[in-house]
């Protein structure tokens, strides 16, 4: 994984991020903008993905995606919206963690 990847990976995960927050924005307030702005921030964040499913993999980019976001977005939600996670939901939050750690590892053979 090149510089250019991750830098790439955390464009999409900024978009994706403010995409996130639009739409719990959006859920509080019902303006129809809100909404507007966050499907048109999901929309620019899948079309950086195609980029970086080109260049990466399919299963690497979308995992290492998925799981950045989950972190990040638990960060805002606590921070921002005030809302909290069970202990499962913590537990599983740690295993997606475990999960990126164990897909970054060099591997020996080919997919």
């Amino acid at each position: 994984m090149n510089l250019a990847y991750v830098l790439w990976l955390l464009l999409a995960t900024t978009i994706f991020l403010g995409g996130a927050t639009a739409s719990r924005a959006y859920v509080s307030n019902s303006h129809i903008g809100v909404l507007v702005l966050a499907l048109g921030l999901y929309m620019v964040g899948n079309i950086i993905m195609v980029k970086l499913m080109r260049d990466g993999g399919l299963g690497l980019a979308i995992s290492l995606s998925a799981i950045v976001q989950l972190v990040l977005v638990n960060i805002i939600a606590f921070a921002v919206f005030g809302e909290r996670l069970s202990l499962t939901q913590a537990a599983g939050v740690m295993l997606g963690i475990a999960a990126m750690g164990l897909m970054l590892l060099p591997t020996s053979g080919k997919a």
